[in-house]
């Protein structure tokens, strides 16, 4: 209170003195109005001091050229004019003249500058105080004049000579009075308009219009006064009031705006005018104003909410003034003081940044400027100075985090004390503690470590990271410890999640920007291993639990959702769900030791089949359940629910070891279990699953398929009817069967997924070849067996047509089976008549024939061509060659015979024949042959030359050598369109000889079997002929 009442009487005794109308803010030193008059009155009877106002004039800038040469010689003139002087002034000028201070007041009262030679931008920096009675009415005066001294006449030749462009400037001086000054400008300011302190520039104001861009001029003003009276103010110093004045003011201030946010150095409009009028008046010097306002602000700042970043500026300010200033002892002494101190507050500060700065948007700001304050004192000169001991920051932040980190441990450890002695309250204290300081080493990581970084180069992350990873794995130990033999499977479950966020703890050593040494918590999971099966046991009875009830509640029926139909049950979609948390237990426990976490994969795989198994269990016994007192149709239907819902399990079992990621358990056990152990065990579990899967899909797939095996097998037997074949066409004849196949398949298709209705197709395709196949070979080879097979025939197409579905059903490559092709040959071989099975034959032999490599039996050489200009088929036989032996002597008498086939094309042309040529084995025959036949004759199915080489015997039937099949279409003249064509020219043909098989041709065999047709009997007694006579049946 005496301190405030002696600071109070300091202002008014000052602004009584001063004569300053300001209101004195008594709010801010809680003071009563009977006081304040008597502190008044005691000001108001000393002696008044004199008022001064003290100008510097700095410099110039860009003023007239007024000198021959364009530069000046300026000088200034000052004075402070009152009202009275200054209209006495106007009054004695009849017109108005330049010089106003020359004229206005006497030279003692005039101050001048020096005059600065040949410039247009003067420096003088010189400071003159006025003095002056009353602010109202006065005004300070400032003119700037070009000086003009007298020169010899020489002089002023040498300037004309060098300087002729300055001629009309001569002129114009010539016209002046000798001696007479130019006039540059002034400057004229009320003094009531200025601050107490005024630093601007001002512009150089004209007298006439003749020059009005004149320059600038910088003046620094400044308000004092002389001859104070101080007995109120003896025994303490001007800066030891300002101190105390600036802190009573903050104070006060910062109490009136409490809850409106940190205070930002901003002062009511008197305070902040008392400060300045205080500190000019005084001749404060900025240092000493900014070393106040540094000792108060960070005195407040351990007390008020004050802003930090006003210390910085602060900071900054003195290290600005350090080496331009010298401090007095005793300021020194307190800068010294004031700095220490607020280190030792800010470490104070840093140590317990986790309650003061939390780790927000707002709070991390001002962490940040708080280390910048601390990391700038230490970088100051004047600290260096003044503080004689090492400090070094970087240490004394690291030991302040760690002494925290304890103290903060300490604190959180001893809120989560157990209260009792259970186990499972010991454990759930511990899991509480480790959440704390899973969360801390977050913040940490994520927002206090950047400011830390950025503020003073100190890694906070990991120094609270190793010293928390030191006094968790202690406690971990220790509750670890007591539980050692104790295990059941309540305490079990609630050291999972304890569990999970070591592990999160321990992952966040990645973050770690430098090598440490060995984590204590680096095998944390060793102490878990007597828990672990009783985990894994949990997650599995769990599921187990989950999928049973989810089956009980399955109505087996497909789900719809959305345009795409689901076509699986609810229990399908929830099994996926139930079995997901066995996978991402995997992903939670995530085992560091490779051979450990080898059998736990083997373990929670083993759990998943079981479960899938079960699954197939009691879902058969529930569709049993459904459907006991159901039609065929419903039962039907809830078991295509039932196959489809098993082929999504066995798609979801599929993805398993990529949700598992076995791949990377393979990489990590590489070095500890072999290949085959690995793929022994892991792969057989799934296959086995996936086997009893596949089991139960064909199982219930066959159920379905019997039915329809059993429809298709009728409606096929009752085409083989022969009363019903005159009566119906082929068509009709197999409408019955295609309608019954395109109702049942298309809602197969509706209510199977798309995997399993292929698995029903595929058997019922190869079933329905089977059954096409035993009608077709059962039916007697007589009439009405041509028209059956018709039927069969198009009935296959109709069945490959449905089966295929325009792509959307089995490809072509699983319809075109080895028996379909057997079939289908069967088919369409039984479905021709006998010259089109002739044709075939003789198409097959030419084929044959063209395949054939080699010359066993001999070739023969023609020459052929056909010209269309006479219809002449022409043939030259020139040779054989090689033939074999057929008489006793070891040679033969071999003759050709040529024939045109197939017979019903060629029923005019009869065979020709060669001359014999005795007892030669390469004869030379070289006759040529004609046959009048027409293009459309040559072009026929089937049509070709046939050369037979025959050895002669007189007794006996002439012996077989050989026989070749030349296509007509492959004779020169024969290929081509309709028209005229030119006659080509004809080439010459090797035919390697060939003897046939006997009994290996299906035609000829089938041929045989038409016995009422005379034709085809005479064919095949033809070509059997040639079998008995052929040598492959003796190789």
């Amino acid at each position: 209170m005496c301190s405030d009442y002696f600071i109070v009487q300091i202002l008014i005794q000052y602004l009584v003195l001063v004569a300053i109308k300001l209101p004195l803010p008594l709010q801010a030193f809680s003071m009563a109005e009977d006081e304040h008059q008597s502190l008044t009155e005691r000001v108001q009877n000393t002696e008044p001091p004199v008022y001064c106002l003290m100008a510097t004039v700095k410099e110039a800038k860009g003023i007239l050229g007024k000198d021959i040469s364009g530069f000046s010689d300026p000088y200034c003139l000052l004075t402070i004019l009152e009202d009275e002087k200054e209209s006495k002034t106007r009054r004695s000028r009849s017109k108005p003249r330049k010089a106003v201070v020359k004229d206005a007041v006497s030279d003692e009262e005039v101050y001048t500058t020096e005059t600065k030679k040949q410039t247009l931008n003067p420096i003088w920096n010189q400071t003159f105080i006025l003095e002056f009675e009353e602010t109202d009415g006065a005004s300070f005066h400032m003119e700037m004049w070009d000086r003009d001294e007298e020169v010899s006449l020489a002089q002023k030749l040498e300037e004309i000579r060098t300087n002729f462009h300055g001629l009309r400037r001569m002129i114009k001086d010539a016209k002046k009075l000798k001696g007479q000054d130019d006039f540059l400008g002034n400057i004229v300011l009320r003094l009531k308009d200025l601050h107490c302190t005024e630093d601007n520039w001002y512009v150089l104001e004209p007298r006439t219009e003749t020059y009005p861009d004149r320059g600038q001029c910088h003046l620094q003003l400044k308000f004092t006064h002389k001859e104070r009276d101080g007995t109120l103010s003896a025994g303490r110093s001007a800066y030891v009031n300002y101190c105390g004045i600036l802190q009573q003011f903050v104070q006060s201030h910062i109490s009136r705006q409490q809850g409106s946010g940190p205070w930002k150095g901003d002062l009511c409009g008197e305070g902040q005018t008392l400060l300045e009028l205080y500190a000019t008046q005084n001749d404060l010097s900025p240092f000493l104003q900014d070393l106040a306002k540094w000792v108060a602000y960070s005195k407040l700042y351990q007390s008020l909410e004050v802003d930090s970043s006003l210390l910085l500026q602060q900071l900054t300010s003195i290290e600005y003034h350090w080496h331009q200033q010298e401090l007095p002892y005793q300021q020194k002494q307190e800068l010294g003081d004031s700095l220490h101190g607020f280190l030792q507050y800010g470490l104070c500060l840093v140590a317990k940044y986790r309650d003061i700065f939390p780790p927000t948007q707002d709070a991390n700001p001002r962490l940040h400027t708080l280390l910048r304050i601390l990391s700038q004192i230490c970088k100051t000169r004047a600290f260096q100075k003044l503080n004689p001991a090492q400090f070094d920051l970087h240490d004394e932040v690291n030991d302040a985090v760690h002494s925290g980190t304890q103290e903060w441990f300490s604190i959180k450890k001893g809120l989560h004390q157990p209260m009792t002695k259970d186990m499972t309250e010991t454990v759930s204290a511990l899991s509480k503690l480790i959440g704390e300081v899973q969360e801390d080493i977050k913040h940490n990581k994520d927002s206090w470590n950047r400011v830390f970084v950025s503020a003073v180069q100190v890694d906070v992350f990991t120094i609270v990271y190793q010293k928390l990873d030191s006094l968790l794995a202690g406690e971990v130990r220790d509750t670890l410890n007591q539980l050692e033999g104790k295990m059941e499977q309540s305490l079990a479950n609630g050291l999972f999640p304890l569990y999970l966020s070591l592990q999160a703890i321990h992952k966040d050593k990645a973050f770690l920007q430098k090598s440490v040494k060995l984590l204590e918590l680096t095998n944390f999971h060793e102490g878990f291993r007597e828990a672990l099966p009783y985990w894994l046991n949990k997650a599995f009875s769990t599921t187990q639990d989950r999928v049973e009830r989810a089956v009980q509640v399955d109505q087996l029926q497909p789900l719809q959702s959305g345009m795409v139909p689901i076509k699986h049950s609810s229990s399908a979609v929830d099994l996926v769900a139930c079995v997901q948390p066995i996978c991402q237990l995997w992903e939670q426990l995530s085992w560091p030791d490779p051979e450990e976490a080898f059998m736990l994969m083997v373990k929670l795989t083993e759990d998943v089949c079981k479960i899938v198994v079960n699954y197939c269990r009691i879902l058969k016994e529930r569709v049993r359940e459904l459907s006991e007192n159901s039609d065929h149709s419903s039962a039907v239907n809830k078991l295509c629910v039932v196959v489809n819902d098993l082929e999504h399990l066995r798609s979801v079992l599929t993805r398993l070891p990529q949700q598992l990621n076995w791949a990377a358990l393979r990489e990590r056990t590489r070095h500890v279990i072999g290949d085959p152990q690995f793929h022994n065990v892991l792969p057989s579990q799934l296959q086995h699953a996936q086997g009893v899967l596949s089991r139960e899909i064909r199982s219930a797939l066959e159920t379905v398929g019997r039915k329809l095996n059993s429809d298709i097998e009728t409606y096929v037997r009752s085409m083989s009817t022969r009363r019903r074949l005159p009566s119906k066409s082929t068509e009709d004849a197999v409408v019955p069967l295609m309608k019954y196949l395109e109702k049942e398949l298309q809602y197969m298709n509706e209510n199977l997924v798309q995997e399993n209705f292929n698995s029903l197709l595929t058997p019922l395709w190869t079933n329905s070849i089977r059954t096409l196949y035993q009608v077709a070979t059962q039916q007697k080879q007589e009439g009405g067996l041509m028209v059956f097979c018709q039927r069969l025939q198009y009935t296959l197409q109709c069945l490959e047509q449905c089966f295929y579905a325009e792509g959307n059903g089995l490809p072509l490559e699983t319809l075109h089976t080895d028996d379909y092709k057997t079939l289908k040959s069967h088919l369409t071989h039984n479905s021709l008549n006998c010259q089109q099975l002739i044709e075939k034959f003789l198409d097959r032999k030419v084929w044959e024939q063209k395949v054939y490599s080699g010359e066993k039996y001999g070739a023969v050489t023609l020459i052929a061509s056909y010209r269309r200009s006479d219809l002449r088929l022409r043939v030259e036989v020139l040779n054989a060659a090689n033939l074999l032996p057929m008489d006793s002597n070891g040679s033969s008498d071999p003759f050709v015979q040529l024939c045109l086939e197939p017979r019903h094309v060629f029923p005019e042309v009869e065979p020709r024949t060669t001359q014999i040529k005795n007892c030669d084995l390469n004869p030379l025959f070289d006759e040529a042959f004609e046959f009048m036949v027409s293009v459309e004759q040559c072009q026929a199915a089937g049509a070709c030359l046939v050369v037979t080489v025959l050895d002669y015997d007189t007794l006996r039937t002439d012996d077989f050598e050989g026989e070749a099949f030349l296509a007509l279409r492959a004779v020169p003249g024969v290929g081509g369109g309709p028209g005229h064509q030119p006659d080509p020219s004809p080439a010459q043909i090797r035919l390697p000889l060939t003897h046939p098989k006997p009994n290996d041709d299906s035609i000829l065999k089938l041929l045989e079997s038409r016995r009422g047709e005379r034709e085809a009997q005479v064919f095949v007694k033809k070509r059997r002929q040639r079998e008995k006579q052929s040598q492959e049946e003796k190789q």
